[in-house]
């Protein structure tokens, strides 16, 4: 197997190696737009050619000559500068200023995530204007922040997944050099990066994989697109290809970790899977840099083999991404029963979602997220379908369960701008399928209502985050909330403990509640999680002398105040519990 990375690697002295794999294809040259030069690439077997060609610079646009007449963009190319459909250019990692020497990076107990869509964090959509809010998370008490898909797509706004160059950065967005200063500003506050990576399948608009080699298969179905094959004869090179992006991010970007996209749907029945080997890759790159690399696997299965040992069959990643305490959630707060929250909607629900047998940092959790809020009719967020106590009980639940959590962006102030799903492709037929295909999907789940154009550019508009609501009540207060809870979480040892095996749950239907018990050997907590409309009393559910530090219906959180929560003398003592509210005791000694 060629060592060598793919595509343009600057050598110094003017050089430029060109490396592509192209089995396809009888020949292969390099054209340099810059002065028309047409330079052979050398056969290396195995369906790779090479060349090293003097007189090439950083920014320099090129394409490959295939079979002596058709020229297309590098597969592996770093840059689009001109879109997907372009040539491709010549980056230089190596003459960026970085400034981040003394980063360590973050262990995965310690990580908080906090997703954002680069093209509507801000009205500018730009890294650089992303960069420039780093402040406000980490003052909030967020310590990750992870990008939705920024390789090339086609067009100047999507959600990502449609990507086409897994190599190339994203140039409405800043191109690779603003996504370097983004890291570094990350690195420079403590924050690290998680960068989202599709590695099941491209989009459909400016894709030339096929044209060099056999990167697709029929074997398996995919429902984005085409499916990579990650386990026919010949798929080394393929799975070469995606670690080798992979490797990319973190060598030539500093990025902290990777979320790869829906891992069920890589299809892989080889006995040493795909995924198992890019997680061993990104270990072995953690031991080289000395500092954690982490993987993270989305998925809609409650599959242990996604985080097992390699050495016991699993795949060995990090940590998987769960829908299973969203659902229930969800179900719980809105009262939706259809789709995803079918035969949902039961306290214990909840609480079998919390009793997840992963480590509890092996988990990813979340109230919302791209998906969960992308992934509806009209992209509506959990703000426009509960209150703002049903807003402030999901908050705790999430924040304070024993798992890893991740904020999407804005909820923290209740953001009410919709996140609908949204791309500009240049083919109106490719567009007009998209169009059809998501009407007809949310009309099979029976949500009613005009399903926006992902197509109009009024569609992304509308997912711009409005920041100016976070200054204003109720959002100041949420926000509020929510800082206090990460501080909570960060400084309580029973909550910082992330073992979902240490969590005594007593869900009671007919009072519409949940009491969970964090243990700690410095004292436990308890979290009474209250979802009736009208108030509530039961019996202390775990006995003990408790201490309330936070009630979501206290006035400080702009609840109906007073706390609503009075503990008795006697033990165990009644309790009352204000509708639909969250109240956190820490246990104190006798």
């Amino acid at each position: 197997m060629i060592a060598d990375p793919l595509g343009a690697t600057l050598l110094g002295d003017a050089r430029c190696r060109f490396l592509v794999w192209a089995p396809k294809v009888e020949s292969v040259a390099v054209r340099l737009l810059n002065d028309d030069r047409c330079v052979p690439l050398d056969p290396l077997g195995s369906g790779y050619r090479q060349s090293i060609v003097d007189g090439v610079g950083v920014g320099d646009r090129y394409r490959f000559v295939l079979g002596g007449d058709r020229e297309l963009p590098d597969p592996a190319s770093r840059r689009q500068p001109d879109g997907v459909h372009g040539p491709s250019a010549v980056d230089d990692p190596e003459s960026f200023p970085w400034t981040d020497t003394a980063w360590t990076g973050r262990r995965l107990r310690d990580v908080v995530v906090y997703e954002i869509h680069v093209g509507a964090f801000t009205p500018e959509g730009t890294f650089d204007a992303a960069a420039d809010r780093l402040d406000d998370l980490v003052e909030l008490g967020i310590t990750a922040v992870e990008l939705m898909p920024v390789a090339a797509f086609p067009g100047e706004r999507n959600w990502g997944y449609d990507g086409v160059f897994p190599y190339a950065v994203q140039e409405t967005y800043g191109g690779p050099r603003g996504l370097r200063r983004f890291v570094d500003a990350c690195h420079a506050r403590g924050l690290s990066v998680v960068i989202d990576v599709v590695n099941n399948h491209l989009g459909p608009e400016g894709n030339v994989l096929d044209a060099y080699g056999p990167y697709f298969t029929d074997r398996h179905r995919n429902p984005w697109g085409a499916a990579i094959d990650v386990d026919g004869p010949g798929s080394d090179a393929v799975r070469r290809y995606f670690i080798g992006a992979a490797e990319m991010w973190v060598r030539a970007f500093h990025v902290d970790a990777l979320r790869i996209d829906a891992v069920h749907s890589i299809v892989d029945r080889s006995p040493a899977p795909f995924l198992a080997e890019l997680s061993q890759r990104m270990e072995d790159l953690a031991s080289d840099l000395r500092r954690p690399l982490l993987l993270f696997g989305e998925t809609d299965r409650r599959d242990e083999r996604v985080v097992a040992p390699r050495d016991r069959g699993g795949l060995g990643m990090d940590a998987r991404w769960s829908n299973d305490l969203h659902h229930a959630l969800h179900a719980l707060l809105t009262g939706e029963r259809s789709g995803y929250y079918a035969g949902l909607g039961s306290v214990a629900d909840l609480a079998t979602a919390l009793e997840d047998g992963s480590s509890g940092e092996r988990v990813v959790v979340f109230s919302q997220n791209h998906d969960q809020v992308g992934n509806r009719a009209r992209g509506d967020r959990l703000s426009g379908l509960t209150d703002l106590e049903g807003l402030k009980l999901a908050a705790a639940t999430v924040v304070l369960s024993p798992f890893v959590p991740l904020l999407f962006m804005g909820e923290e102030y209740g953001e009410t701008a919709p996140f609908p799903y949204f791309l500009s492709l240049s083919d109106a037929g490719l567009a007009e399928m998209v169009r059809r295909g998501r009407r007809a999907g949310f009309a099979s789940v029976g949500w009613g209502g005009e399903v926006p154009d992902p197509q109009d550019e009024r569609t992304y508009r509308t997912a711009r985050l409005r920041r100016s609501l976070a200054g204003s009540e109720p959002h100041r207060s949420l926000r509020a909330l929510y800082r206090e809870l990460l501080r909570l979480r960060r400084e309580v040892p029973a909550l910082a403990r992330l073992r979902p095996e240490e969590a005594h749950l007593r869900p009671e239907e007919t009072s519409r509640t949940l009491a969970i018990r964090r243990l700690a050997p410095q004292g436990s907590a308890m979290l009474l999680l209250a979802f009736r409309d009208a108030p509530v009393e039961l019996v202390q559910p775990f006995s003990g002398h408790w201490r309330r530090i936070l009630d979501t219906a206290d006035a400080r959180w702009a609840g109906p105040g007073p706390p609503s929560t009075v503990v008795a003398d006697s033990d165990p003592g009644p309790l009352r519990l204000a509708p639909r509210s969250a109240v956190l005791f820490v246990e104190e000694p006798a």
